[in-house]
């Protein structure tokens, strides 16, 4: 198929971004790397009237480290962060979800912050932003905000972002000292939407219990979810077999999948458990805890 008809213009600055996204207001789209949007407009499943092209913002298209957050542009694309040495060091969970995104010639042009935009209930980054706790940037011709990614996914292909705004970036806090994280998602074959996914992030304390965490599912409901519940249970306990089981039962019940092609709605379900269990298990054992098998 072919897209509807759409009016093309192609920004040479921000400013000029915002004029005309605040000219056309809900009329209008952002394109950036368009891994995701100019698919969804073959099928029609969108049909902007105008697409406003970003792409020659060069100044959008960083991944920088500061003051204790890493910002990464909104023209920032996966295969930038899959080369970066530091992501894997510091970053772990964004390192092994940029690696894993679609395929090598997709990461060439998707960004991290179309694809958190787009807001798939499949996609990767938002998961891993959920357990990342990031925040996302938007402007418009109100201003500058920042917005939680737990307030910023709002629905199924919907997001904060309002009409004549745009998002240009997404910021991850810098883990404390003892934290490790892992992403993990299991798919029909390289490329596919993801059946099911997790992210797990987990701090320990001095004393070695731990201290904090943050955990996420995909593919288990309208949007990411964050398991807060999961998150609870840890808080504080032991490291062990019977509390990672503990919260991967509390992703289990929480996940609420469609059944579709790539599984029924008991797989998923028992699948968002499973991930949970081995981000968890992954995350624990880069920080030597033992005895999780």
């Amino acid at each position: 198929m072919f897209p509807a008809p759409f009016d093309y213009h192609c920004a040479g600055s921000l400013d000029e971004a915002l004029a005309l996204l605040a000219r056309y207001g809900g009329d209008a789209r952002v394109l950036a790397g368009g891994q995701s949007l100019i698919p969804a407009m073959r099928f029609r499943l969108a049909r902007p009237a105008v697409l406003v092209d970003i792409n020659r913002l060069d100044e959008l298209a960083y991944v920088r480290e500061t003051d204790g957050v890493l910002a990464v542009g909104a023209l920032a694309r996966d295969a930038a962060l899959e080369r970066m040495p530091r992501l894997a060091e510091a970053y772990p969970m964004l390192a092994q979800t940029s690696a894993v995104v679609a395929d090598p010639v997709v990461r060439q042009s998707g960004t991290v912050v179309g694809s958190l935009c787009h807001n798939d209930p499949a996609g990767d980054w938002a998961v891993t932003a959920l357990a990342g706790r990031a925040q996302v940037v938007v402007r418009g011709a109100s201003g500058t905000r920042t917005v939680a990614i737990d307030d910023f996914l709002v629905d199924s292909f919907a997001t904060a972002v309002g009409d004549g705004e745009i998002a240009l970036e997404v910021r991850f806090p810098t883990p404390p000292p003892r934290t490790w994280g892992s992403y993990q998602k299991i798919e029909r074959k390289v490329g596919d939407f993801a059946t099911a996914s997790a992210a797990a992030r987990v701090t320990l304390a001095e004393d070695g219990t731990i201290a904090g965490s943050g955990i996420a599912i995909g593919a288990a409901g309208p949007t990411a979810r964050r398991v807060a519940e999961a998150e609870q249970i840890l808080h504080g306990a032991k490291p062990t077999k019977e509390a990672i089981r503990a919260a991967a039962d509390a992703a289990r019940k929480l996940a609420d999948p469609a059944a579709d092609t790539r599984g029924s709605v008991e797989f998923k379900k028992d699948m968002a458990g499973v991930l949970v269990g081995r981000a968890l298990t992954a995350a624990l054992e880069h920080l030597g805890v033992e005895g999780l098998r």
